[in-house]
């Protein structure tokens, strides 16, 4: 079992040591794959006709063999013509990628000889997403299921076999593949993801930054259904149920991809893990990294906390997290892993605005300086600059939106969520009854759960953990 130990302070050396491996790692670091890579294949379905093939991998698309041909595509849902063109010898497609109900009409000599419309059901579709990251895939994998579950059709999602297995016990009708793999056959496919220019509308029908970062996937695959989309979180089982750690506990994560997305208020966490302590909680933290930054930035684990950092197996977080009474991060991926598996969370950020990540309670934002970057349509996010801060950057103003959330904000909530979970470490334990008086309460128990199951009740429930 491995050993835990609290933080109390790095030195000068460690700090020098840790950043020039993180240097070194740089300068020897592979070039990245592209976001996403678009392999769509050949034209593979068979219209009848002799070279007339169709099919809808990425956008609407047919082929036609030389001659006197048309081509129209036509959105169904919005009534519209959106392409009407002579075609001789080649491929058609849409200039839309993502989900358009379409109709393929083809004439020849204008005489209509062919048309299809859209149908999923039964049939082998495929979602693509982006590898490398994980609180985007997260917050999108959900609607995945939502999309499956709406046409009826034969669904593979292609993604990184790590995240594929976290996803196979909770949505045991979907068929995983590799990243690169293309079942045979499909007969449409569909890729998820925030593409860039912002005003990409070949990949996204609007613009994610109005959208909040999960509800953009439902855009792509149309389930917005006019209006905006309905939240769906995903759902994260743990594979061992098994508690390690008998005292109660809180798990946190304090380090990101970006210094934007960090709780920049120097006194933050030092007091939150300090206010968590005297309430009677040991405090865990599960980042991938005890230190993280760039160039003249690096970000050390919250002081007093124990250092369950490391690159471990997300299902190994999953399961640790499964236990904890609650989590407080950032607007990043250990957060969604913490609402997956259905705990309440605490999530610091300054830079987003609400809605783009899931909805919770607990959420903690300070309206009266500079907010909502990210959501900000009149700015653009920079990944290459791990300083991002598009208005202030340079200034003694830097992070503000961070900066200015004090610990006694998030401590408040922090004694709200307490409140509405009925949560307190240090109330004295009942000692456990002798076994007839267990039998006797149980009895007891049953009869007042059936009673109030009849009973027409009012009044506000009480709040209780969901365990899926």
């Amino acid at each position: 079992e491995r050993s835990m130990s609290e933080i109390e302070s790095v030195s000068d050396e460690e700090l020098t040591r840790i950043a020039k491996g993180m240097e070194e790692k740089k300068a020897e670091a592979v070039p990245q794959k592209p976001y996403m890579i678009f392999e769509v294949g050949e034209v593979v379905q068979e219209s009848g006709l002799p070279g007339v093939k169709y099919d809808f991998n990425y956008g609407a698309r047919v082929t036609v063999p030389q001659g006197e041909y048309r081509v129209k595509l036509i959105d169904r849902s919005a009534c519209l013509t959106v392409y009407d063109a002579p075609a001789s010898g080649v491929m058609v497609t849409s200039s839309k990628k993502n989900f358009v109900d379409f109709r393929i009409e083809v004439y020849e000599e204008d005489k209509l000889i062919f048309a299809h419309d859209l149908d999923l059901k039964g049939k082998k579709v495929l979602i693509k997403f982006p590898t490398g990251i994980l609180g985007d895939i997260l917050a999108w994998f959900p609607y995945a299921e939502e999309f499956r579950k709406k046409h009826q059709c034969e669904l593979y999602c292609a993604l990184a076999e790590d995240m594929a297995e976290l996803f196979k016990a909770g949505y045991p009708n979907i068929h995983y593949v590799k990243p690169e793999e293309r079942p045979e056959g499909l007969y449409a496919s569909y890729y998820l993801g925030i593409f860039f220019p912002c005003g990409d509308r070949m990949h996204q029908p609007s613009d994610f930054r109005v959208r909040g970062l999960h509800k953009n996937a439902a855009m792509i695959l149309g389930l917005d259904e006019g209006s905006e989309p309905k939240d769906i979180s995903i759902k994260l089982l743990p594979k061992d149920k098994t508690r390690k750690i008998k005292e109660p506990y809180v798990c946190i994560a304090a380090q990101s991809s970006s210094q934007a997305k960090y709780w920049n208020n120097g006194a933050g966490w030092l007091n939150v893990v300090k206010h968590l302590k005297e309430k009677g909680y040991r405090v865990l933290c599960i980042d991938r990294e005890n230190v993280y930054g760039m160039n003249s930035r690096f970000n050390i684990i919250p002081y007093g906390a124990e250092d369950f950092t490391g690159k471990l197996p997300l299902q190994e977080r999953i399961d640790l997290l499964y236990h904890a009474d609650f989590f407080i991060g950032l607007s990043s991926g250990l957060s969604w892993v913490a609402n997956g598996v259905g705990i309440p969370v605490v999530l610091i950020s300054g830079f987003t605005l609400p809605f783009n990540e899931f909805a919770t309670p607990y959420r903690v934002i300070n309206y009266h300086v500079c907010n909502g970057c990210w959501n900000d349509t009149q700015v653009v996010f920079d990944h290459k600059d791990f300083e991002w801060c598009p208005r202030l950057k340079g200034t003694d103003r830097q992070f503000e939106c961070s900066r200015y959330i004090t610990p006694e904000a998030v401590n408040k909530v922090i004694d709200k969520l307490m409140a509405d979970y009925q949560l307190d470490p240090l109330a004295p334990k009942q000692p456990a009854p002798d076994k007839a008086a267990s039998a006797e309460a149980e009895s007891i128990a049953s009869a007042a759960i059936n009673k109030t199951t009849a009973a027409k009740t009012t009044g506000k429930a009480k709040k209780a953990r969901i365990r899926k």
